[in-house]
């Protein structure tokens, strides 16, 4: 018996299912969300952290969209810093210190407040399928939802194991069963299936840390919200502690290593390169005197602390010996101990670029299911996902975005060209356009993308609006404004003496000139709002550099549009290496630009596959006209 329908059902309430669910509710469609427990949705799991290099581009990205997490993050932080702030805006990343409680109950209130989402409780077990597509999810009690689109976005919980030293624990995360059915679901439907892992440190009771004998990291004095429709951050700022690890406690990690589950062969699953155990750290980088650890409070009233940076799979009494040899926590008393966890992931090359599994039309995932850690890449997946299941689900077309308009198009050309050989981190190197791709400009970029699609609220719209229109005004008012080097001169600006009139704009590109600089010459610019100066001195700065990306950007996109058919035979491509068919033929490239992002492609070969590609283009022509 079929319970309730809808039109698109989100399995799994973490960072990608909370996003996924609100961005498909956002479109008009029909949809719940089923979770283990309405009570954990919004809980952070490993770190009580948002944002950071790269990752808080994804966050600026995802509330351009009118998703969630920026709203949340402001709601919930209590540590604000601009990291990079001294380089270039390109590569400065925007991150908070989360009390977790808040974060919850922030994520808990936006769900609950969305119009057309239901939260159902439940063990998604299976799905079924009819006609070569999905038609409902099936419990483990025997409920029945029909749908017309499924998000899969499972976490760690497809078979997911705990390894604390020898002991194993079949787990989601702590506490929680695993997901065992879907896994077998996928399988039985041919999706490839492989292992991965990431861990997580102990939990330490604040109260018995000497915070008087480690360094102290506090906030910007002037936090910068995450989202575009924050006023203000009103929570308390706090520090965090810092302290690093010392030659004792690496030999006390070196001479225990055989107790680690890492290194000890109980785990199959890659772990992340760049957030390595502390078992990693002292094997990789063995010559090394100490590592650094941030002792990250996890809320405004809750003394516990997370240790940043001390990940492990090492047994309870390892943990215990070598914590107390760090200084700082000589005393300290450990609340939780630390754990690795394997679960499995599904290779993201089964993906459509709009996350839809190629062998099951309408499914889609989102999330550490598709091979990636972290919250920020879980978020964002999940917008992208609930969008297009909702398109999906109405008969629409897929929204894809490109990696030369955002981050989001970046990681998820990354995942579905090129899979993942270990859990994938987004980075600002990662993106080719990043001077394009700034967090300072994400509302900019994509607001109007989700303007069209429809995904962005009335009060985001009119707040947009008004801040676009600020801009252009503000802009044109620089540009009509000019000054000669020797007018200049008189208001103690000093320029090349060539003669040549120069805009306020152009001057903004100067390091030293700023909106307040040049006021001193235009008193009326002192009347520019500080966030559309800010915007105007960063656009003004890259000018030059932009006018040369935009011919790459153009170029990019012109290579993403010639498309590669699926069935397209890269063996009986004559001047072609072996290897290199074999990769074009396990990666499926969809396009151009991503054949090209393959290990090992050349010029010339990609020059191979447009020549191919262009005559089966011209037959085909032949074949209409005849």
């Amino acid at each position: 018996m079929l319970d309730k329908p809808y039109d698109v059902i989100v399995v799994g309430g973490g960072h990608a299912g909370s996003e996924a669910a609100a961005a498909a509710a956002r479109l008009g469609a029909r949809t719940a969300l089923i979770t283990h427990k309405k009570s954990t949705i919004g809980v952070m799991s490993c770190n009580p952290a948002i944002g950071g290099l790269g990752k808080g581009h994804l966050v600026r990205e995802i509330d351009a969209l009118d998703g969630l997490m920026g709203r949340v993050a402001d709601a919930g932080g209590i540590q604000f810093r601009m990291l990079n702030r001294k380089k270039g805006p390109a590569v400065r990343g925007p991150r908070t210190q989360a009390d977790r409680k808040l974060y919850r109950q922030a994520m808990q209130a936006e769900i609950a407040a969305i119009d057309n989402l239901d939260v159902i409780e439940g063990d998604a077990f299976d799905l079924a399928i009819e006609h070569g597509r999905v038609a409902a999810v099936i419990l483990k009690d025997g409920r029945k939802f029909a749908c017309g689109a499924v998000v899969l976005t499972t976490g760690t919980f497809l078979r997911g194991l705990i390894h604390i030293g020898e002991k194993k624990i079949p787990a989601g995360r702590v506490g929680e069963e695993p997901s065992i059915g879907l896994s077998a679901t996928l399988l039985r439907y041919g999706l490839a299936l492989g292992r991965l892992k990431t861990g997580t440190p102990a939990r330490l009771d604040g109260t018995t840390i000497d915070w008087e004998s480690v360094g102290r990291q506090g906030a910007d004095e002037d936090p910068t919200p995450f989202s575009f429709m924050t006023e203000r951050i009103v929570n308390p700022q706090i520090d965090c502690g810092v302290t690093r690890t010392t030659p004792e406690t690496h030999k006390i990690i070196a001479d225990n290593l055989r107790r680690s589950a890492m290194y000890s062969g109980q785990i199959e699953g890659i772990g992340p390169r760049y957030c390595p155990s502390i078992e990693d750290k002292i094997v990789k980088f063995g010559e090394r005197d100490g590592h650094q650890i941030f002792l990250e409070p996890e809320g405004l009233d809750d003394t516990t602390v997370y240790p940043n940076g001390i990940s492990t799979s090492l047994p309870e009494d390892v943990q215990e010996s070598f914590i107390r040899t760090i200084p700082g926590l000589e005393r300290v008393r450990i609340l939780q101990c630390g754990y690795a966890i394997e679960y499995d992931h599904v290779d993201p090359r089964e993906l459509k670029l709009s996350l839809e599994v190629e062998k099951i039309p309408g499914l889609f995932l989102a999330g550490q299911i598709n091979g990636t850690t972290g919250y920020e890449e879980a978020g964002a997946q999940g917008l992208l996902a609930g969008l297009n299941a909702a398109r999906c689900a109405s008969r629409g077309e897929p929204i894809e975005l490109s990696r030369t308009e955002s981050y989001i198009g970046v990681m998820i050309d990354d995942l579905t060209s090129r899979g993942v050989a270990e859990p994938y981190r987004m980075f600002t190197s990662r993106a080719e356009y990043r001077l394009s791709l700034r967090a300072d400009n994400a509302d900019v970029r994509l607001t109007p993308v989700g303007l069209s699609i429809g995904c962005v609220g009335h009060d985001r719209a009119e707040r947009f609006q008004r801040y676009i229109d600020k801009l252009e005004s503000a802009r044109q008012q620089l540009r009509e404004l000019s000054v000669t080097p020797n007018e200049a001169e008189k208001a103690g600006l000093h320029l090349n003496k060539d003669g040549q009139r120069r805009s306020a704009y152009e001057l903004l590109s100067y390091p030293e000139q700023s909106i307040g600089s040049l006021s001193t010459l235009w008193p009326q610019l002192a009347e520019i709002e500080r966030a559309v100066g800010d915007a105007l001195e960063i656009e003004a700065a890259y000018a030059v550099y932009m006018d040369r990306q935009t011919s790459d950007i153009v170029q990019a996109r012109r290579e993403e549009e010639r498309g590669i058919p699926m069935d397209f035979d890269f063996g009986a491509l004559s001047g072609l290496s072996n290897e290199l068919k074999q990769k074009l033929t396990s990666a499926r490239p969809k396009n151009i630009a991503q054949a090209s992002r393959i290990d090992g492609m050349t010029p010339a070969a990609i020059s191979l596959l447009l020549a191919h590609l262009r005559k089966l283009g011209l037959a085909e022509e032949r074949k209409l006209v005849s």
